[in-house]
């Protein structure tokens, strides 16, 4: 009888377990179905061009919105809706459930994969500088502009390049934080900063609408890694985000991954040559 208990204490167990495992996968999987009933997934992005966009009449375009939308549509989820955020308050609003994902070129570094449940990667680049034409002040990376005690340097506040100025050494007053490009490229016209920092394509198309000859892109900074980012799940929400790496995977094989992307000047096979494990632990 002892024997008898055990077992069926032990069957039990396992049965709890199950329907423990069950409860889960069901509540993760509630994730998809309540977007699909809702019609849209909410999408955090910085209307940083050609990541992201937000036209006169408030369509969401760029790279990155795009690959979601189709993507979601596969999924059974209609549409977007995308919230602009600067890329410091990205990650704490998906947490607080503002966002459903992040579709920003928010690129994927260890603590930020810590952080958020990241698809594979969707869009990579390299850094760049904006600065007066002739480069006055010589800057060919971050370090340069520490060793100038007078050098400024803009850019996205909770941004990628925010952190390579400070950790190459430039103190945090000059680093300027910076809302959008076309602030920084003002800021750079009027002297009020000496260089501007944004991934290699977003400087380009700033440059591009510019039209300006007296302003020159510095491209790519030396000692800057290249980086990579994917669509930015919560915590919790990695059904979610296993879903969006099956359509993702489908989209690169097809050659329409390629077909979304590239018109912006993003190459579909460097976002196919790395993978989320390897991004995710590099130093």
């Amino acid at each position: 009888m002892k024997k008898l208990g055990i077992l069926a204490g032990v069957a039990g167990l396992a049965v709890s377990t199950m329907l423990l495992a069950s409860g889960a996968r069901s509540a993760d999987d509630a994730k998809l179905e309540q977007l699909k009933q809702q019609g849209f997934a909410r999408v955090a992005i910085a209307n940083e061009p050609p990541y992201t966009a937000v036209a006169a009449d408030g369509k969401v375009s760029g790279a990155a919105p795009d690959v979601a939308r189709e993507i979601f549509k596969r999924l059974g989820v209609n549409d977007i809706v995308a919230s602009i955020s600067e890329y410091g308050a990205m990650i704490p609003g998906l947490q607080a459930g503002r966002f459903d994902v992040v579709t920003a070129g928010l690129f994927m570094k260890p603590e930020r994969c810590a952080a958020v449940a990241y698809s594979e990667p969707v869009l990579c680049d390299a850094e760049a500088m904006l600065v007066k034409k002739g480069n006055p002040k010589g800057f060919k990376s971050y370090e340069d502009i520490a060793k100038d005690s007078s050098a400024t340097v803009g850019a996205p506040g909770g941004g990628t390049e925010e952190k390579l100025a400070l950790n190459a050494g430039v103190p945090r007053d000059r680093v300027i934080v910076v809302p959008d490009g076309q602030s920084g490229l003002k800021m750079v016209q009027d002297g009020r900063i000496d260089a501007y920092s944004l991934p290699v394509l977003s400087i380009n198309d700033l440059m591009k609408k510019a039209n300006d000859p007296n302003l020159e892109v510095i491209a790519p900074v030396q000692g800057a890694p290249v980086y990579c980012d994917g669509a930015a799940f919560k915590k919790g929400d990695e059904a979610l985000r296993d879903a969006y790496d099956v359509e993702l995977a489908k989209l690169k094989k097809s050659g329409e991954f390629a077909k979304i992307i590239e018109p912006y000047g993003f190459s579909a096979k460097a976002a196919m040559s790395t993978t989320r494990e390897k991004l995710c632990a590099a130093k």
